[in-house]
């Protein structure tokens, strides 16, 4: 990957250029190399999810025109930094002020918070959805599992941008601090995760 610092956040161009969609390469035990690739395996592409009506290009363009800090976190920013995983939700970790201007931004797409602000600012999450879902965390601060303090103002400072679709950029957390977000739970799932973005840390990853 190239890397370009941009004052706080830092943008990553991946290897096979902007667009998202690239063939599925199998993981290699040997060397150690990793699968970039997008998602659910489907005639020898990767997709981050089952092809539908929703325009996953206009959703990213919304959260990023939106004006909240917002950051893509779970599974769909492994695929974003195109890593071989399987979701269908989208979780983000959103600035406790910028509630009401992510919800504004994603009402177009006719998701519908699961509770208002107040409430939500109380719970630390919430969720945005319709036929999808976006778990959505508003806490200032989330302990991992062993105990560390992982602070959303820290995280943001740190964070890198991430081209998705042609035009289209993601926020998301540095691999760092992407990994410290999937010690949030200790699921076999997110063990495995980690285990991956490791190895992409080990080559070199952003």
């Amino acid at each position: 990957m190239t890397l370009t610092s941009k004052s706080t956040s830092t943008l990553v161009e991946p290897q096979w250029g902007p667009a998202k969609w690239i063939p599925w390469v199998p993981w290699d035990t040997e060397s150690g190399s990793i699968p970039f690739c997008a998602g659910v395996c489907s005639g020898g592409i990767m997709t981050g999810v089952e092809a539908d009506s929703f325009d996953e290009p206009a959703f990213f363009g919304a959260v990023a025109g939106s004006g909240a800090r917002a950051l893509l976190i779970g599974r769909q920013a492994l695929i974003a930094l195109g890593l071989s995983v399987m979701t269908a939700d989208y979780d983000y970790w959103l600035h406790i002020d910028d509630m009401e201007a992510f919800n504004r931004a994603l009402a177009q797409f006719d998701l519908r918070p699961s509770r208002p602000p107040e409430q939500a600012r109380a719970t630390g999450r919430y969720v945005l959805e319709n036929s999808h879902k976006i778990d959505v965390l508003v806490a200032r601060a989330v302990p991992t599992v062993d105990g560390t303090r992982v602070a959303f103002d820290g995280v943001w400072q740190r964070r890198q941008s991430v081209h998705v679709f042609p035009g289209v950029v993601v926020t998301m957390p540095s691999l760092d601090d992407l990994i410290l977000t999937k010690r949030f739970g200790a699921r076999p799932k997110d063990a495995e995760d980690i285990r991956l973005l490791e190895v992409l840390r080990a080559r070199g990853g952003s």
